[in-house]
């Protein structure tokens, strides 16, 4: 055989196997060579300020990538700004991000008023608004809004998935709900009342709602304890969390409490509200919880504590946040990977919407992410846990989708 042709052959056959890697390089702006730019709002400050940390670690692990090479040989340059969970100001720094900055997609964007607050710009803008810190429902909507996609579970099934257990196991309850006045809370809500059907309209006895620019949620809390409800879910973020949990303890109010996976830190909510006083309360998890002993010996969370120590040594170990941001930071350097030399905003959207059972460090036994062009919800499924005092204990089957 002509030597040219068997040649010719292997390189095909190289190609085929390693497309990416023969791609021709085609860029969009915040993309080059040598650098991805990469735009972020996070609440530093303000009444949701527990998740700035969420912003710290995703920079600190974007900082490990690049002292390991970068991404297929290019440097992460991360541009975070404080929004102060003020969707306003998220709209301000969203729009200095896209047409100053020039990033080449924005990134986890914090909260769900937020994220609505900029949903139709960055669709009009043909840019990527990509795994959305916040589980609304709305996220997973390709064919209205193509460029925005979630990450974690969205709050209707992690609400069904309580409801679910609510009827199986209490039947006669009365529930009592205190959510967050905003599509964050209400979306929560419409999944409680979803999965109770026609029972919502008996069992729930009272609904509250409280605005984050409330102080405190202690009015709220009395409202609810004299509803004479058994069952509590707890739609707050963690400020009000802590605050709902510690006034519960502190009226002798001892119902069957649900608190939103979105407030369950045991550094940044159980602490501050009193680890006795969160004894037997029960939330979703879809990943390793950083307080629990069963994965001290866990692969993946030996590598996020060695991550920690190294790169975000100030950081919390028993936060959860932190082992979230590690972990959507870890699946977007995945969709990087995925993109070769082909650094366009589409083909961003494309390869965020091609992932095949990626299991992340942190990823609980059996939850993978998948995504396809018709599927914007990485994460579909969750596990029950309660928590002891000292940690989340984990019970029953793997729930969702």
């Amino acid at each position: 055989m002509n030597f040219k042709l068997v040649s010719l052959a292997a390189i095909l056959a190289a190609a085929l196997a390693s497309p990416a890697a023969f791609a021709q390089k085609k860029y969009d702006p915040g993309a080059s060579d040598t650098e991805i730019k990469i735009g972020n709002t996070n609440p530093y400050s303000g009444p949701a300020s527990a998740y700035g940390t969420i912003g710290k670690s995703i920079a600190a692990y974007f900082k490990m990538i690049n002292e390991q090479g970068g991404v297929n040989g290019r440097k992460i340059t991360f541009i975070s700004y404080d929004d102060g969970y003020s969707p306003p100001k998220t709209v301000e720094m969203v729009r200095k991000l896209v047409e100053q900055d020039e990033v080449l997609f924005i990134f986890q964007t914090l909260g769900t008023p937020s994220n609505t607050a900029i949903h139709k710009y960055m669709n009009t803008k043909k840019v990527p608004q990509l795994h959305v810190a916040t589980g609304a429902t709305k996220w997973n909507d390709p064919k209205e809004y193509p460029w925005t996609m979630g990450w974690q579970p969205n709050y209707q099934t992690e609400a069904r998935v309580y409801a679910q257990y609510i009827l199986k196991t209490k039947p006669d309850a009365k529930i009592a709900i205190l959510f967050q006045n905003d599509d964050y809370g209400k979306d929560y809500l419409k999944g409680m009342k979803d999965g109770l059907g026609d029972k919502a309209a008996t069992m729930i006895v009272k609904e509250v709602s409280y605005e984050v620019t409330d102080p405190t949620v202690d009015s709220q809390m009395v409202q609810l304890q004299a509803s004479g409800a058994d069952v509590f879910f707890n739609i707050t973020t963690p400020k009000f969390a802590a605050q709902a949990i510690r006034k519960a303890y502190d009226l002798g109010w001892k119902p069957l409490h649900f608190l939103n996976n979105v407030s369950a830190s045991v550094g940044s909510v159980l602490t501050p509200a009193g680890l006795d006083k969160s004894v037997g309360v029960i939330t979703t998890q879809y990943g390793k919880d950083p307080t629990d002993p069963n994965w001290k010996d866990d692969p993946g969370m030996k590598r996020w504590a060695e991550f920690m120590k190294k790169y975000y040594p100030d950081g919390s170990m028993i936060d959860a946040s932190n082992v979230y941001g590690y972990s959507v930071a870890q699946t977007l350097v995945q969709v990087l990977k995925q993109c070769g030399n082909n650094l366009t905003r589409e083909n961003v959207m494309l390869q965020a919407a091609s992932m095949k059972d990626f299991v992340t460090d942190s990823a609980l036994p059996g939850i993978k992410i998948n995504t396809s062009a018709t599927d914007f919800a990485p994460i579909e499924s969750v596990q029950l846990a309660k928590f002891d005092g000292k940690t989340w204990v984990l019970f029953g089957e793997i729930m969702g989708k």
